[in-house]
């Protein structure tokens, strides 16, 4: 029954044989090994596991891959659109923009730690990687992620310094403060995950090695061990605690600190302006933390949700955010705009 489950039986209704609703207790051992043969791995092979892809929906993992491929470029192009632009311009050369690029740096990163290999799943069925490989597609993903949260969390901080202390704002967030702190993230994200494939490389696997996942996420991994998995589940969770709710309640102080401040300004255009300046950041952090919360919830909580929602949950934290991040702030900051307007114009 075990292995039925793994490989996504369910009675038949999904992966039924010859038309029927049941399987024979022969009939699972035998796709079993088929779905070994046709990878040329051994149900035993230690070094080895292998991807599904999208549980479900295999059939239309080539359709899926299509709106894969255009968001991926999408996000390509504008992250790197928007570096080139910072780096060309020295006018552009300010705290807030290098807080930017430093966003773009992990919006190129989260998605190409898993894009271009679950393509390879989509595109030519190939399933199979090795445990080392999966430890660290899993290690640069997760990193990735933390790191963008502290930029997140470093951003509201610019922006309360920018709109409750402008006198003091270049004095305060200086170049090199600015490098101290994104390097302080990365210290961050660095501790935080590097635990995850370092207890994971020490318990031991299953036979049956089939992540039911289009990349190697934590959680999905550590349904694969037949050990102990209490610490590695807490640990999980208290990381997720730790980035998705500590971070969160450290940018809605700052707003709410911000929220006062305008609030006491007389002027109603500088209350616009002030508010102005808050809305790209405001966005990006929806984009940002909402599938992100909900996936994390999903994972753990619920028990009855299909596993594809919980793959697409997944899948909308990274491709959202580092598609619409660059769009967001184009739109949302003039002087941004401006200088994309004038590169895009030369073209």
């Amino acid at each position: 029954m075990d292995k039925q489950r793994a490989l996504g039986f369910n009675g038949g209704s999904e992966w039924g044989v010859h038309g029927q609703g049941t399987l024979s207790n022969s009939e699972p051992d035998r796709c079993f090994s088929y779905l070994m043969a046709s990878f040329n791995i051994t149900p035993t092979d230690p070094s080895t596991f292998i991807l599904m892809g999208i549980p479900g929906l295999e059939a239309a993992h080539f359709l899926i891959s299509i709106p894969f491929s255009v968001f991926y470029i999408i996000g390509l192009l504008g992250n790197f659109t928007l570096l080139f632009v910072v780096w060309k311009e020295q006018t552009l050369h300010k705290p807030m923009y290098l807080l930017l690029c430093m966003l773009a740096l992990t919006d190129i990163s989260m998605p190409t730690s898993v894009v271009p290999r679950a393509l390879c799943i989509f595109w030519f069925n190939f399933k199979g990687i090795t445990v080392s490989g999966c430890l660290t597609q899993m290690f640069f993903l997760h990193a990735a992620s933390v790191m963008h949260s502290a930029i997140l969390v470093t951003m509201a901080f610019d922006r309360y310094i920018a709109i409750c202390n402008p006198l003091r704002y270049a004095t305060i967030l200086t170049k090199a403060r600015i490098a101290k702190l994104g390097l302080m993230g990365l210290a961050r994200a660095v501790l935080f995950i590097l635990p995850l494939p370092l207890l994971l490389s020490r318990q031991p696997f299953c036979a049956n090695r089939i992540i039911p996942h289009m990349y190697c996420d934590h959680m999905a991994v550590v349904k694969m061990s037949c050990g102990n998995i209490t610490v590695n589940r807490t640990y999980g969770l208290v990381i997720a605690f730790l980035v998705i709710v500590l971070d969160l309640t450290l940018i809605a102080l700052s707003y709410i600190l911000i929220i006062r401040t305008v609030l006491r300004m007389s002027s109603k255009k500088a209350h616009q302006k002030a508010l102005n300046t808050c809305t790209a950041h405001i966005g990006v952090i929806l984009v940002s933390y909402t599938p992100s919360l909900f996936s994390s919830l999903t994972h753990r909580f619920s028990q009855h949700i299909a596993p594809h929602v919980h793959i697409i949950l997944a899948n909308l934290y990274f491709l959202l955010a580092a598609t619409l991040n660059p769009i967001i702030y184009g739109i949302k900051t003039k002087e941004l705009h401006d200088k994309v307007g004038k590169y895009t114009c030369r073209m």
